[in-house]
């Protein structure tokens, strides 16, 4: 079942384009703008503000003994950390993520499926076998 699902994405346009294209981490080599970095900086900060935060004030809100901090407090802290985290997104921009997300498509594919993903699947094998790098 799970092959015939991966097959199927295979045969999209977004996996098949990745294949074709040899998607890599290329745009990683560049510099990144100063933009790029203040965003990924945000993004780190919107990491601090979350869970740890909410869980700072379950620990106050147990220690005062009033639910109402943790309770009213945990999701608004939560929604600012979200928030945050949409700023650092925009200003890192979507360039560096879909050149990942194309290159992390590209490997899984091939990994799950064997060298050429949009090939037919093999007839004396219900499992196209894995490339190892360890072995035969």
């Amino acid at each position: 079942m799970i092959q015939s699902i991966l097959r199927k994405l295979a045969h999209t346009r977004y996996v098949q384009s990745a294949v074709a294209e040899r998607a890599d981490l290329g745009a990683f080599r560049e510099r990144p703008t100063p933009r790029v970095i203040s965003g990924l900086w945000i993004i780190g900060l919107s990491y601090l503000i979350g869970w740890p935060a909410v869980g700072a004030l379950g620990m106050v809100s147990v220690y005062w003994k009033n639910p109402l901090i943790i309770t009213i407090g945990g999701p608004l802290v939560y929604g600012l950390s979200h928030l945050v985290f949409m700023v650092g997104v925009y200003f890192a921009g979507a360039g560096h993520a879909r050149v990942f997300m194309k290159w992390a498509t590209r490997m899984a594919m091939e990994r799950w499926l064997g060298d050429d993903p949009a090939a037919p699947p093999r007839s004396d094998s219900p499992v196209v076998p894995r490339k190892n790098a360890s072995g035969p």
